[in-house]
């Protein structure tokens, strides 16, 4: 009872106050949409307050009108009526026919109109005009906002989809700011409603993943839900809004949607002035406090609501634009009228439409909302921000944007724009707090990889005990490693599950088709997150797809097979010379002999003297037999030399010649050894791409359609474009399917076939076939990347676990692990680090001939020693009496006696021979 008592002594204490302040009548437009009844609630707030609680000497008398675009003529005369009356300002409408309408009555009477809407031409019209004002952010302000998002996202290419002519406006400082080089800027008209899905079409078949939508608020979510349908809401394409509305939406059907979605705000909806104003609204709608005051119309359109339907609560998020700015331009007009009437005392009188009549207090209001570096007054808490400056035009001139991004169902801001620095934006989550977030999402994520089967990359696994295999267990490989140690807790702490390019291809554009095919295709399909395998990071790859670091450097190298060593002949130290040559040489020897003997006998200086003490001999007898020949000129082609030497001028001529002789087929013979070792241990016949390209013996080719063929298509090296047009050109094909068939190609061609082919496979071949090896230098410098879609989100975490990888050793030694330790690796290891012994030393197969030489040698001479041995058995039978028995054993007792030095003489037929022994002496 007490609390209704004093409701009614306060509420007749201000129905009172009321009667004595001064009325000020205002015309508000308010179009015919689903914002009416919210922006009517706004009014009727703004007023309450001004009205009841504000220490100022007015009273608003607010007239409100409901138009839609058909209601052009009627709004005419609304308008005139309006003034008519002696109105103070005019605020909205946001149809831009209609405003046009009344921005004209306006400013030709000088009557203040406050617009809430993107309005460009206000820029173009006379500057002369007084009194219109724009509280919506400028269009240029919302241009150089786009831009410098656009920048800072750095997006090269993007596609505009747009309702109407207007989006060029808004993109134009976008636009201003590109370069000839950059990527043309496509535009698409949405058109119709039954049209989007044609566009949204040609969208996904251009391949662009950055796309700004300008449209209603109404219609985003149906664009959205067929861009979505069409797959063009993958977490590699990223939307930004233009609208300023879009937070107002329910965006609850798309929580699972991993589409980066960025739009602007002007509205600060965690604002402590919102949320408060918000707060009153709800009261509003539950209470009639005081009705609004001494106002009847907006009393019976509040109740009309509360009987229509039951409100619920409203929301900050809930708040459109257009409806915040119509509450700051009440507070802003009552703010600046109160200020002036203060200070002039300010006149409101009737006009009419059809007079050049104007206002008198038009023209003071627009020269105090005008005036440069002076603060506008505000009676109350703004919604929209600082709203103190306003241009020449009119437009509204301090100011910021949120920029919001859509997390899972609602809108979070993440960076802020300001009008007073155009070209900056200050962000609100840093980087830190971004890698947070994607680390989150990562480890919620199972990575769909796409790969080839390759040594040592991706081979099927060997099922144990027959089972059978499912999963990432059906294959093993250096990738399926490199993905199990990004994947790991410490790393990226995900999951990852393999499957196989349908083609076995890696990925190459075929102009004619202008498609792509193998991995490069499943990613652009967006089939897949990830390609793993043996894939070379090139510039039209690049292009296509985004690469992370290089976990492995490479380079294109020759593979060709060693020359093949023939087992050494027994003989093969005779060799350097020609059998034909070794004929003429014992000839030559024989000769010589011969020839030494004849001359030696004609010479009488080789005639001596048997008897030295004899000085008057009966007899001289010649030292050089047939025998003595020989052996001199078999010591001198030994280079051993004899005991015996000619005495004669001719003989020793003789001698000299063939000394010379000796001398020049020795050098030969040791020059042409040399080289013969040499050339057994010689590798291949070429020793770089030159030599390959210039000759025409030795077939070379690479793998069809990979990144090796395409360096040679498309290098302009004089060498290397010789090689391309040289495979082209051969027949059989030079090009094989695979490396398996390159390498098979190579060992079964004799050295007559090379393979052109990334090292890293090279290593992985040599060091399982031992007949295999690499020839010169790489030919280039690439590597082998992770490939992703365009604007992965992904792609930075995945390098970072690379390089920690890389540093930690853990590359190295994958690739020892599955070039050196499985699948039979390592085995010609050995052989590898022999060959500079080998290149140093001459096994016993190279020098075997010369030991046989010497056994036989050997033998031969032992059995000589045995024939003179029964030789001189049988003369001693004979001369002894003896029977060859008893000869044989006591010569052989002799013999074998081998402490025996001196022997008795027997003669032959009337001289002794030698029987018995002197034994030695102890």
């Amino acid at each position: 009872m007490h609390k209704e008592i004093a409701f009614l002594v306060i509420f007749s204490s201000v129905v009172q106050y009321g009667e004595q302040r001064k009325q000020i009548s205002i015309g508000i437009f308010l179009d015919d949409d689903d914002q009416y009844e919210l922006s009517t609630i706004a009014v009727s707030s703004i007023v309450r307050r001004i009205n009841l609680f504000t220490r100022t000497d007015y009273l608003l008398r607010p007239h409100i009108f409901r138009v839609s675009n058909g209601d052009l003529l009627e709004t005419g005369q609304l308008m005139c009526q309006l003034i008519e009356r002696g109105i103070a300002a005019i605020f909205g409408p946001e149809s831009p026919e209609i405003n046009e309408m009344i921005q004209s009555v306006s400013s030709g009477v000088e009557i203040p109109q406050f617009q809430t809407f993107w309005n460009p031409k206000l820029a173009s019209t006379n500057r002369s005009i007084q009194g219109i004002f724009n509280l919506h952010p400028t269009p240029k302000g919302l241009s150089q906002a786009l831009s410098t998002l656009v920048r800072e996202n750095d997006w090269n290419s993007y596609t505009v989809l747009y309702e109407n002519e207007d989006a060029v406006l808004r993109l134009q400082e976008a636009l201003k700011r590109r370069s000839p080089a950059d990527p043309a800027v496509q535009f698409r008209n949405l058109g119709s409603k039954d049209n989007h899905r044609t566009v949204l079409k040609e969208v996904k078949s251009s391949g662009v993943l950055h796309l700004i939508l300008d449209c209603e608020t109404a219609h985003i979510m149906d664009i959205l839900r067929e861009a979505r349908e069409l797959k063009l809401l993958s977490e590699f394409h990223s939307y930004i809004l233009t609208n300023l509305d879009a937070h107002t939406l329910d965006w609850s059907e798309f929580k699972d949607v991993r589409t980066n979605i960025t739009a602007f705000r002007l509205l600060d909806t965690e604002n402590k002035n919102m949320k408060h104003a918000v707060l009153v609204w709800n009261q509003m709608l539950k209470y009639d406090w005081f009705g609004p005051v001494h106002n009847i119309a907006l009393q019976k359109e509040l109740e009309l609501f509360r009987k229509k339907k039951p409100f619920s609560e409203i929301r900050p998020h809930d708040l459109h634009t257009k409806t915040a700015l119509l509450y700051d331009a009440l507070n802003l007009f009552i703010s600046v009228y109160s200020e002036l009437d203060t200070k002039e005392k300010l006149t409101l009188k009737p006009l009419s439409c059809e007079s050049y009549e104007t206002s008198s207090h038009g023209r003071k209001f627009a020269n105090r909302m005008k005036e440069r570096n002076q603060e506008l007054p505000l009676l109350l808490e703004p919604l929209t921000g600082d709203m103190w400056k306003f241009d020449q035009n009119g437009y509204r001139s301090n100011y910021k944007l949120q920029i919001i991004e859509l997390y899972a169902t609602e809108f979070r801001m993440t960076a802020t724009w300001r009008s007073k620095y155009p070209n900056s934006i200050t962000l609100a989550l840093t980087e830190k707090d971004r890698d947070t977030e994607l680390k989150e999402k990562i480890q919620q994520r199972t990575f769909r990889v796409v790969s080839r089967l390759g040594d040592p990359y991706l081979m099927q696994a060997v099922p144990p005990n027959g089972k059978s295999l499912y999963g990432n267990d059906r294959y093993e490989g250096y990738s399926m490693d490199i993905m199990k140690e990004i994947c790991k807790p410490e790393n990226l702490n995900c999951s990852y599950t393999f499957e196989l390019v349908p083609d076995g291809m890696y990925g190459n554009y075929d102009p004619k088709t202008k498609q792509w095919n193998g991995l490069i295709k499943e990613l652009l399909e967006y089939k897949a997150d990830l390609g793993v395998c043996d894939l070379t990071i090139t510039y039209e790859r690049r292009k296509a797809v985004d690469f992370t670091m290089p976990f492995m450097t490479l380079g294109i190298s020759i593979l060709y097979a060693k020359a093949v060593k023939e087992p050494p002949e027994l003989l093969s130290f005779s060799h350097p010379l020609s059998f034909e040559v070794w004929i003429y040489i014992a000839t030559s020897y024989l000769i010589i002999s011969i020839t030494m003997f004849l001359v030696a006998r004609m010479n009488p200086n080789d005639w001596e003297n048997p008897h030295p003490c004899d000085p008057y001999p009966q007899e001289l007898e010649n030292i050089w037999t047939i025998r003595n020949c020989c052996w001199l000129t078999l010591g001198s082609f030994m280079a051993q030399g004899c005991d015996l030497l000619p005495k004669g001028i001719s003989t020793r001529m003789v001698a000299a010649m063939w000394w010379f002789f000796t001398l020049i087929m020795g050098a030969c013979y040791t020059a042409n050894m040399t080289a013969f070792l040499t050339m057994s241990r010689m590798g291949p016949t070429i020793e770089s791409a030159d030599d390959l390209a210039a000759q025409t013996k030795i077939k070379y080719g690479c793998l069809e359609g990979g990144a090796t063929s395409s360096f040679f298509k498309d290098n302009n090296f004089s060498t290397y474009h010789r090689m391309w047009v040289q495979m082209e050109s051969a027949e059989p094909s030079a090009f094989e399917k695979n490396n398996k068939d390159g390498v098979k190609r190579v060992l079964t061609s004799k050295r007559k076939y090379a393979f052109l082919m990334e090292s890293s496979s090279i290593e992985y071949e040599m060091e399982r076939n031992c007949e295999l090896m690499q020839v010169g230098n790489n030919l280039d410098s690439k590597g082998y990347g992770i490939a992703m879609p365009n604007n992965s989100p992904y792609r930075k975490s995945i390098n970072e676990a690379i390089l920690k990888m890389q540093e930690m050793g853990i590359l190295h030694r994958l690739k020892d692990k599955w070039w050196k330790e499985m699948n039979g690796g390592g085995k010609c290891t050995k052989d590898k680090h022999s060959t500079d012994a080998e290149a140093a030393e001459m096994g016993l197969d190279n020098v075997g001939g010369v030991f046989v030489v010497l056994a036989a040698g050997v033998i031969l001479a032992f059995l000589i020693a045995m024939c003179e041995f029964l030789w001189n058995v049988r003369k001693v039978a004979v001369v002894k009496h003896l029977t060859p028995k008893e000869a044989l054993i006591k010569e052989l007792k002799f013999a074998m006696n081998i402490w025996a030095r001196k022997k008795e003489v027997t003669t032959s037929g009337l001289r002794d021979i030698s029987l018995e022994t002197l034994e030695p002496k102890m």
